[in-house]
């Protein structure tokens, strides 16, 4: 078993002011998009401009703060949020969700195309390499905060978390940084340093992020709220995360298909 580091959730405090690691990894999230957004547009014939990336992680910042909360707050413990409406705004306690923050990003994502006039998915197959970084990164201030730990568990590298209770546990924010983060990013990025048919990139990240976070769910705890959703053992992130996978498979599919028929063919039966 390993010791749980305890490390305080604020990172810093000026007076009344409290900056705290979790929302700290947000803002390295953004960072990192935005410095890897600079790195693919300087690649020759990208088509992107650095006021585009700097925009862009802009429209994407929005998506994710406004769609994770919201997202939360509709997918994981609407009853709560309705009693007390002002917890909303307590983003630094955490309970964020990424389906939703998926959501706003999609939509903020058709927002910057419309306004560069760009299509939808050369939008995020350039995002899609951006992402996983921040992912990872924040999965880690999951862990600071001490939540979203995972099932009891005798593996060598468990820990007993404070809110956990006595008990070692999978640290399964762990599991997801590396997974969600870093074995993600490793593959979209490798992955889209060559050109790809549109829509390709996108498939491979909703594929892999739907896949990496439907297995983890195998160890990490439910929300206490929400339980387990169907046969002991089915969860409201391997809920969300499933339309992930089909829609992975069926990108990739159409993204093929397309480059795979003929120029001039198009709309023969």
């Amino acid at each position: 078993m390993l010791a749980y580091p305890n490390i305080d959730p604020v990172a810093l405090q000026l007076g009344p002011v409290k900056i705290h690691w979790y929302g700290l990894t947000y803002l390295i999230g953004f960072a990192a998009a935005w410095w890897l957004g600079r790195r693919r547009a300087q690649r020759p014939g990208s088509g992107w401009t650095e006021q585009q990336v700097g925009d862009l992680i802009f429209f994407g910042a929005l998506g994710v703060v406004l769609g994770g909360r919201i997202g939360y707050v509709l997918f994981y413990d609407l009853p709560v949020y309705l009693d007390d409406p002002l917890r909303i705004f307590q983003i630094w306690q955490g309970g964020m969700s990424f389906h939703g923050g998926l959501i706003g990003v999609l939509i903020g994502m058709w927002a910057f195309a419309r306004r560069y006039q760009k299509g939808f998915f050369e939008v995020t197959d350039f995002l899609a390499p951006l992402a996983p970084i921040g992912i990872g990164v924040v999965r880690i201030g999951n862990f600071i905060n001490g939540e979203l730990w995972g099932k009891v568990s005798d593996v060598p590298w468990a820990m007993v978390f404070p809110s956990g209770g006595p008990l070692p546990r999978h640290p399964s924010q762990l599991y997801e940084s590396f997974l969600e983060g870093a074995v993600l990013f490793a593959i979209v990025w490798i992955y889209s340093s060559k050109p790809r048919p549109l829509r390709a990139v996108s498939g491979v990240f909703l594929l892999f992020y739907g896949l990496f976070r439907f297995l983890v769910e195998f160890v990490r705890m439910p929300d206490p709220q929400l339980g387990y959703l169907a046969f002991g053992w089915v969860t409201m992130g391997q809920v969300l995360s499933s339309p992930m996978i089909v829609a992975g498979v069926v990108l990739l599919w159409l993204a093929h298909r397309q480059r795979a028929v003929p120029a001039g063919s198009a709309g023969v039966k």
